[in-house]
């Protein structure tokens, strides 16, 4: 995900969502998003209901490309806190001694499918903040099934979860997705703005999340700031008491925003 920040709250298309809810043996990820000035569709989501154990957070992570910012996983092994981390084939490639790291954590980590190539979940001809969109109905079904095979390949299990590059989406390319049996990970609250942010603006919104939100950040940015935000920011959560979450937990229930 890249460039991150435009804020969209209104429902897709009604027989996306149902479609969705009935390949799901639980509570269905219901999305919310409006179109922006390009008509792409950013979903949002967030847990809902009250937890019996106290508040509960869902950490999600992209691993777009490049490398692994250890202060945020290293942080995430010392204290036991789980995440749901969306590796891409690109990020696989030059990663393949971390990705069995996770692996050997399947009670702390979810992987969730992020593309092949890292290409926006689009089914047009363009490039959206330097990222290159799938361009066809037919490449969003080749982003998202070969993410999910490279994955697998690795030694993960088939995923359940998919998020795009970027994190928008035509709703056309969200049908597909939900067609070939994935639910669309949102979120509530943008952490590091596409890992853009200093690390005191993301320690600030991490610190902002209460019951229910998802969070999104990066893990492949080592050399950024913001990764010194995330480690403060989820240290404070857990130090506040929040439990955190995956994002497959059988026992959550998805709602949309707005």
């Amino acid at each position: 995900m890249i460039g991150d920040g435009i804020l969209c709250n209104a429902c897709f298309s009604r027989r996306a969502l149902l479609q969705g809810a009935a390949l799901l043996p639980f509570a269905a990820p219901a999305l919310a998003a409006k179109p922006d000035t390009k008509g792409l569709i950013e979903p949002h989501m967030r847990i809902t209901g009250a937890g019996a154990d106290g508040p509960r957070v869902a950490l999600t992570f992209d691993a777009c490309d490049g490398h692994t910012d250890r202060r945020v996983l290293d942080m995430l092994l010392a204290e036991n806190i789980p995440a749901t981390i969306f590796a891409s084939g690109k990020w696989l490639r030059g990663n393949a001694a971390v990705f069995k790291e996770l692996l050997a954590h399947p009670e702390l980590f979810e992987i969730g499918d992020h593309g092949a190539h890292h290409f926006a979940p689009i089914d047009r001809p363009e490039t959206i903040w330097g990222v290159r969109a799938a361009g066809s109905g037919q490449g969003v079904t080749t982003e998202v099934s070969e993410g999910a095979r490279l994955l697998e390949a690795a030694g993960a299990p088939r995923p359940g979860w998919f998020r795009g590059a970027t994190a928008l989406y035509t709703d056309k390319a969200m049908q597909i997705i939900t067609d070939l049996g994935y639910r669309i990970a949102g979120f509530s609250i943008n952490a590091d703005q596409g890992a853009s942010l200093r690390a005191e603006g993301t320690a600030r919104r991490y610190h902002g999340a209460s019951d229910g939100d998802v969070l999104i950040s990066h893990i492949n940015q080592p050399n950024r700031a913001a990764g010194a935000g995330v480690v403060r920011g989820v240290l404070a959560l857990k130090a506040r008491g929040v439990r955190f979450v995956k994002l497959s937990d059988p026992t959550l229930t998805i709602a949309p925003i707005g």
